[in-house]
């Protein structure tokens, strides 16, 4: 994984922030977008990769009329 060029931009409003966001997001590779994904998950959670997916699985009867 590449490292993520950090930028700071400053807006006249909120608005205009989030045009700015929408046009960058409209803007990025499917690619960047997972590895922004794993970035943000390794942050919060640094051994994800390890712990994999807990299956959790519910079964409920359903009520015969």
């Amino acid at each position: 994984m590449r490292g993520i060029e950090k930028t700071v931009r400053v807006f006249e409003s909120f608005e205009e922030a989030d045009s700015a966001d929408a046009v960058s997001r409209s803007q990025m590779s499917p690619q960047e977008r997972v590895e922004i994904f794993f970035a943000i998950r390794e942050r919060a959670f640094p051994d994800a990769a390890k712990q994999g997916f807990a299956r959790v699985c519910r079964v409920l009867e359903l009520e015969q009329s």
